[in-house]
């Protein structure tokens, strides 16, 4: 019920400030007698495709404590709790970013994720399982991999191409139905066409087709980033240990997933992808090809 709410509160909040936005710019209808108007759709995609990712992104530590029960470590309630924000406070510090958030979610699975807007305004959380299971070292690969993810800025640069690409995706289905529209016009002396709800279908279709390759682009970054963020968990935590939390991850894939869908893409890993269309559109790389790319770097160095 709180994961529907959340929902429609997020797209409500999106349609309310695009329609401002829109209102304050002047921006004009697209459609028009004469035509479509590219510049005005183009603004119109644009703030309607930005809002929603930068909406999502502001709100996205307030989704992820609520959607995972993640409590916040605000004073340590045991030694557990102490190592773990000291660790993150020295991880943070050497990746000269400030200190984020610490919490621990209630999942057996083995996960921990990180989120925020800014990089110096950050969530990093671990899963119960994960602390019962792994060792310390193992751990503290696994908050530096987190790290990592706050200190190259990768929420921030997610929410800007999905908002690129929402936008590229709503601007094509738009000129797609005109196109449609003025094809049947001129098949019957400019009468006709497709209609309100035609070209509302035509529009809907072509979001679907255009959102799938969509997805594909926002996919491969998502799995670029992993690598990076790998990379950086090896250079603060050492390639040994990061190797050895990535194998142990591998162990437990076999786990049902207990991240909620919105989060799935920032969480260490996402089980294990089988099929090329689950590979071409999961938000991250097959384990053993990570911990193949960390053995090379670590062989080259």
């Amino acid at each position: 019920m709180m994961r529907i709410l959340l929902f429609l509160g997020t797209n409500l909040a999106v349609l309310l400030v695009a329609s401002i936005t829109l209102r304050l710019l002047g921006v004009e209808s697209y459609l028009s007698d004469q035509g479509i108007n590219f510049q005005s759709l183009l603004i119109f995609c644009f703030i309607f495709g930005m809002a929603g990712s930068m909406i999502s992104l502001f709100i996205s530590k307030w989704m992820a404590k609520r959607s995972t029960g993640t409590v916040v470590i605000e004073t340590p309630s045991n030694a557990t709790e102490k190592w773990l924000l000291d660790t993150v406070e020295e991880l943070s510090r050497k990746a000269g970013i400030k200190t984020p958030e610490v919490g621990i979610f209630p999942a057996q699975q083995s996960n921990a994720f990180a989120t925020g807007w800014n990089r110096n305004d950050a969530l990093v959380a671990v899963s119960a399982g994960l602390l019962n299971r792994m060792r310390p070292e193992e751990v503290r690969a696994v908050l530096a991999h987190e790290i990592g993810h706050v200190a190259n800025g990768d929420m921030v640069t997610l929410a800007l191409i999905q908002g690129v690409v929402n936008t590229f995706v709503m601007f094509f289905a738009r000129v797609v139905a005109h196109l449609v529209d003025q094809f049947l016009r001129s098949r019957s002396d400019g009468e006709g066409g497709l209609g309100f709800m035609g070209y509302f279908a035509v529009v809907m279709v072509a979001e679907i087709v255009f959102g799938i390759a969509a997805s594909a682009i926002v996919a491969w970054f998502s799995r670029f980033r992993e690598y990076r963020a790998d990379a950086a968990g090896a250079k603060l935590a050492g390639s040994g240990a990061m190797i050895n939390a990535l194998a142990r991850l591998k162990a437990e894939t076999e786990l049902p997933d207990q991240m909620p869908d919105t989060l799935r893409a920032m969480a260490i890993t996402k089980g294990q992808t089988r099929s090329l269309v689950e590979k071409l559109f999961a938000s991250h790389p097959p384990l053993d090809d990570r911990i193949r790319a960390l053995k090379e770097a670590a062989y080259r160095e």
